[in-house]
């Protein structure tokens, strides 16, 4: 999530005619979202009106699962694809909104706590994939876009070091569809393994943030576990995030010393330009909240809207999700990313446990 909060540009020079190509793909993301919210409410009522216990699935889960019934039955229409597209927009406006609801105090607590496992699991990202990848005999740059998306934040990490490292095109679509395979797969497994092992809101909060790779499904892995782990979840992937300016900038020298890329000149300039800017939203929401400069009805209305742009979010998440297009890509990418996100779960699943013993997150 390198880039700034903006919607996505189509080829028309004329902004009326921009905002007409995206409106059938944003209905198409609401109607999606609103009818996970009507489905999760029609359950409780029935449930409540027969006296049954059933397992209480949030809007969330059933948007994810509308929109991949869709992108993997009858496919996403050209039509709406331009405005499905904004979805990673609608996350942004979602994650900065959110600022809202936390106190800077907060944030600088957990912001400290995370950094310190973000070190570590960029470590541990970085150096196994890498060695995944010679022992599967990958090509190298694939490789590094496989690492960098997995230390990071999954496909727009690998976006931003595709130019930075000279990359292949076919190259950069391996390794964002093995990313992407995975990220959807996380939505299913780290709630169960969450509940199975009685993992408080904070820990399993922290490590959704720090091992689900791209930030929607990190976003919607910790929703769907709840609310509070959810916040939490955006936090630890927000401070995430915030390294990926260093970690593009980090291949980008070592390919240049190879000369196999372009060298960076201005390296000031080059962070800037990869670091995240909707991060620096975030912070000022949340500086602006903690100084009481909303009354409790703004509040109440941010996080409001706050709710209806991850409801777009997710429904995003499903349509995008394409099982067949990613299996045409080959099991190479798909084994090692596999592989190295069982074991970066499992490292940072450890990690953030110890950190709940000690410093009870």
């Amino acid at each position: 999530m390198a880039d700034a909060v903006a919607l996505p540009q189509t080829k028309s020079a004329s902004p009326a005619l921009q905002i007409f190509k995206l409106l059938p793909g944003i209905i198409l993301l609401a109607a999606i979202g609103y009818a996970g919210k009507v489905i999760e409410q029609s359950v409780a009522r029935y449930a409540k009106a027969h006296h049954l216990v059933l397992p209480n699935i949030e809007y969330v889960l059933w948007a994810i699962l509308i929109g991949l019934l869709i992108a993997n039955t009858v496919g996403v229409p050209e039509v709406f694809r331009t405005g499905v597209s904004t979805y990673e927009f609608w996350l942004k406006v979602g994650i900065v909104l959110l600022g809202s609801r936390f106190i800077l105090g907060d944030v600088l607590k957990l912001g400290g706590v995370s950094l310190g496992l973000v070190a570590l699991e960029l470590a541990v990202a970085i150096s196994f994939m890498t060695f995944l990848g010679r022992i599967f005999k990958l090509k190298p740059k694939l490789t590094s876009l496989l690492a960098i998306g997995s230390a990071v934040c999954g496909v727009s990490a690998i976006i931003a070091a595709e130019g930075a490292i000279d990359a292949d095109e076919e190259d950069t679509s391996f390794a964002i569809a093995a990313i992407l395979a995975l990220g959807a797969l996380s939505l299913f497994l780290f709630p169960l393994i969450g509940h199975a092992l009685h993992m408080s809101d904070g820990a399993y909060g922290l490590w959704a943030g720090l091992a689900v790779d791209n930030t929607a499904e990190a976003t919607a892995a910790g929703a769907l576990y709840s609310d509070a782990a959810g916040k939490l979840a955006v936090l630890a992937k927000t401070t995430r995030n915030a390294m990926i300016g260093f970690v593009v900038l980090g291949y980008a020298w070592y390919w240049a010393r190879r000369g196999q890329a372009q060298a960076v000149g201005n390296k000031a300039a080059f962070l800037w330009q990869k670091f995240p800017k909707f991060i620096l939203r975030f912070l000022l929401i949340s500086v602006l909240a903690t100084y009481h400069f909303f009354d409790k009805p703004q509040l109440t209305a941010l996080g409001n809207l706050s709710r209806w742009a991850f409801l777009l979010t997710f429904a995003g998440v499903g349509l995008r999700t394409n099982f067949n297009e990613m299996r045409k890509q080959g099991l190479g990418p798909f084994a090692v990313g596999a592989i190295g996100e069982v074991v970066i779960a499992v490292v940072t699943l450890g990690l953030v446990l110890a950190a709940d013993r000690l410093l009870r997150i």
